[in-house]
C-alpha cells in the first residue's frame, strides 16, 4: 500500500526577483488592504465618536510626527545630528503668523512658504556641516537654537516679542476651519501627504545619497556623490518639514508666543527619533506618538503628585519629573531595542505573518 503524503510549505521571507519589486512601498495585498482600512476608520469615525480631548491629542500627535519625519530625514537617513529643531518649527509658526498677519496671504500659500522660508534658514545654518560632524555639528547647531531664540523673542517689530501674534482663521471656498474635528481632517491629510512625499524621497537618488553619506561620507564622496550638495539638501528638507509643521500649529493654537520653541522642545523631537526608529518613516510617526502620550501621561500623573500629602510633606520638586522619565525612557530604548518602535512593530508582524513557526 502506497501512502502519498502532502507537504505545505510556510513562507520565511519576501523574496524580490526584480526592482520594481523592490521598489514597491507595501510588500502585499493584505498591507494595502490594511492601510486603507485603518484610514477608513480615521477618517470616517475617529472624528464622530472622539471627545474634543482625544481629537486635540491625535491633532498634536499629527503635527509632531511632521516634524519628527523631517528630523528623522536629517538624523536616520544622512546621519547629520540637530539640536536646532525646536527653533526651525518656531521660524515656520511665525513666518506663517506673520504672513497671514502682515500681509494677508492665505492660510493654503501661507503654509508652505513658511515650510520654504524655514528651509532657507535651516540650509544656513547646515553650511557648517560642510565641514564638520558629529559632536562638533552637533554644537553648531546648538548655537543656531540659541540664536533663533533670541531673534524670536528680541525682534519685537517682527515678532511682537512676549505678546505673541494672533492669527486669523483658516477658510477654503469660504469655508472657515476651526474647531478641533475641522482642523483634524486638515492636519492629517497633510501628514499623509508629508508621509508620503518622506517615502518617495528615500526611493529616488537623493535618498540613496542620503543614506550613503550616513553609512560612509568618504565612500560616498570617493563614488562621486558631491556630500556638502546633499547635507545641505538634507537640512533643507528637514527644515521645510518642521516649518510646515510649525506653521500648521500655530494656525491650530491662534495665538502664539516664543515659549515653546526652546532646547527642550528639540531635545523632545530627538527623543521621537530614537524611540521611534532611526532610519525609518513609520518610526517617526510611532515616536511621536509615544512621546506625546507620554507628556499627557506625566502632565496628568504630576498633577496627582502634587496633591498627594505625602509627596509635598517630603518636599519633591516634581518639576524635573518630565526631563527624567523622558531620559530613562531614551537610556532604555537605546539598551533594549536601538531600533525602536519600527523594529518592535516589525517583530510583531512578522510573528503573526509566520505563525505558528518559530522562524
Amino acid at each position: 500500500m502506497q501512502v502519498k503524503r502532502k507537504f505545505s510549505f510556510h513562507p520565511c521571507g519576501n523574496y524580490r526577483e526584480d526592482y520594481a519589486q523592490e521598489l514597491n512601498i507595501f510588500e502585499t495585498d493584505f498591507g494595502r488592504l490594511s492601510l486603507c482600512v485603518f484610514l477608513a476608520l480615521l477618517f470616517f469615525v475617529a472624528p464622530f465618536v472622539l471627545s474634543p480631548y482625544m481629537l486635540y491629542i491625535l491633532n498634536i500627535i499629527g503635527i509632531t510626527a511632521i516634524a519628527a519625519i523631517g528630523l528623522n530625514i536629517l538624523i536616520g537617513y544622512t546621519g547629520q545630528i540637530s539640536l536646532g529643531h525646536g527653533a526651525f518649527f518656531g521660524v515656520g509658526a511665525y513666518a506663517a503668523a506673520i504672513l497671514a498677519t502682515r500681509l494677508g496671504v492665505g492660510f493654503y500659500f501661507a503654509i508652505p512658504a513658511a515650510g520654504i522660508i524655514t528651509a532657507l534658514v535651516g540650509m544656513i545654518f547646515g553650511i557648517p556641516s560642510g565641514r564638520l560632524k558629529g559632536l562638533y555639528l552637533t554644537i553648531a547647531t546648538l548655537a543656531g537654537q540659541f540664536i533663533i531664540e533670541y531673534v524670536l523673542i528680541q525682534w519685537d517689530s517682527l515678532t511682537m516679542g512676549t505678546m505673541g501674534i494672533t492669527l486669523p482663521s483658516p477658510e477654503i471656498l469660504g469655508w472657515q476651519i476651526s474647531g478641533d474635528k475641522a482642523f483634524f481632517f486638515l492636519i492629517f491629510v497633510s501628514l499623509i501627504l508629508m508621509t508620503w512625499f518622506a517615502v518617495n524621497i528615500m526611493r529616488t537618488k537623493y535618498g540613496r545619497a542620503f543614506i550613503a553619506i550616513r553609512d560612509n561620507d568618504r565612500a560616498a564622496e570617493g563614488m562621486g556623490i558631491p556630500i556638502f550638495k546633499y547635507k545641505l539638501l538634507s537640512f533643507g528638507i528637514s527644515s521645510f518639514y518642521a516649518g510646515f509643521a510649525g506653521a500648521l500649529w500655530a494656525y491650530y493654537m491662534v495665538s502664539i508666543t516664543t515659549e515653546p520653541f526652546n532646547l527642550g522642545l528639540s531635545v523632545e523631537y530627538i527623543a521621537m527619533v530614537i524611540i521611534g526608529g532611526m532610519g525609518n518613516i513609520p518610526g517617526a510617526i510611532f515616536g511621536a506618538t509615544f512621546i506625546t502620550l507620554l507628556n499627557e501621561f506625566l502632565r496628568y500623573f504630576t498633577g496627582i503628585l502634587m496633591n498627594v500629602g505625602f509627596v509635598t510633606s517630603l518636599g519633591l520638586n516634581m518639576a524635573p519629573l518630565k526631563e527624567f522619565v523622558f531620559g530613562l525612557t531614551i537610556v532604555l530604548f537605546i539598551l533594549i531595542e536601538p531600533k525602536g518602535l519600527a523594529e518592535m512593530w516589525r517583530i510583531i508582524r512578522s510573528s503573526f505573518r509566520l505563525w505558528p513557526f518559530s522562524y
